[in-house]
């Protein structure tokens, strides 16, 4: 009988041969921090208008840099990379839904390439598709790697919980191929309770994932901060604007789902609009740093 593995134990297994280079940054990170300002930025509050307005200005980025190079040379190759590692590593079919759905907890990450286009756009300077690159040369590099390393932990938490969910109430044997699974899933009373709770739990991780880094990674690229504070003023920002971020979090999830549609294609233009357009939004959301005397 074939069994899916667990992706957390998996994930804590390889995080092992890591644990001497994440506690150096970590170290790091906190030294830094504490050399920085405690105070936290004013955040703002946003109209729908402000939305709609970082949507376009995403869009003026797209155009002048064609960052959709970036996607098709960097982003599905990645996205391929993790779908064929699963396949791999665990009876896939189960899974095929979290792991799609649940590639958005990582969209942050993916984005910070875009982030940093705009951030030198919006400097006056000359850019490409080849500027996403530059932000290995940041000093906020190490800082991203350790939030990137978080969402990566809760993406993998989200496909085990995704697991269990289906184990409680399908059972541990997986459906051999798709025509099975969307029977057991859509046509048994078990399957669709399934597919509610699961929904439910997916929408709360993915609330989570917004509130700590809507904007959280290009703070780090635009400030001397630690994640700490980037993820802290996230939330702040969640909590002052919830309808508003709520709504930001539905034209994502949507754009992203329609874009799928036709073959994953779609994305090309999709990923890198919404990726220049956070940037956009977290220019309305946190105040400006004050200028250094």
């Amino acid at each position: 009988m074939a069994i899916i593995r667990n992706p957390i134990d998996w994930s804590f297994n390889q995080l092992q041969n890591f644990a001497k280079y994440t506690s150096s940054i970590a170290q790091t990170l906190t030294a830094r921090e504490n050399e920085t300002a405690t105070v936290l930025p004013a955040v703002n509050r946003i109209q729908l208008t402000d939305l709609r307005d970082a949507l376009l200005k995403g869009y003026e980025d797209f155009r002048a840099s064609r960052s959709d190079i970036m996607t098709l040379a960097v982003v599905y190759p990645t996205a391929g990379l993790l779908v064929w590692w699963v396949a791999a590593q665990y009876d896939f079919l189960p899974l095929i839904v979290p792991l799609l759905t649940g590639f958005a907890l990582l969209g942050p990450v993916a984005a910070v390439g875009y982030y940093e286009i705009s951030l030198q756009r919006e400097a006056g300077r000359e850019i490409t598709w080849l500027t996403a690159f530059d932000v290995v040369k940041s000093p906020a590099f190490g800082s991203i790697a350790v939030l990137g390393l978080a969402l990566l932990m809760i993406f993998l938490i989200w496909l085990g919980v995704a697991q269990k969910i289906y184990e409680a109430f399908l059972g541990a044997e997986p459906p051999k191929t798709l025509a099975d699974l969307f029977h057991e899933v859509f046509l048994t009373g078990p399957g669709r309770t399934m597919a509610l709770v699961g929904t439910g739990v997916g929408f709360l991780f993915a609330a989570a994932v917004l509130a700590m880094s809507a904007v959280s990674f290009p703070m780090l690229l635009d400030r001397n901060v630690g994640p700490g504070i980037a993820v802290i003023t996230s939330v702040r920002c969640v909590c002052k604007n919830p309808i508003e971020m709520s709504i930001w979090g539905l034209i994502v999830a949507t754009c992203l789902f329609v874009a799928s549609v036709p073959m994953l294609i779609g994305l090309l233009v999709v990923v890198p609009v919404l990726g220049h357009a956070s940037w956009h939004l977290y220019r309305k959301l946190v105040a400006l740093a004050p200028a250094m005397p």
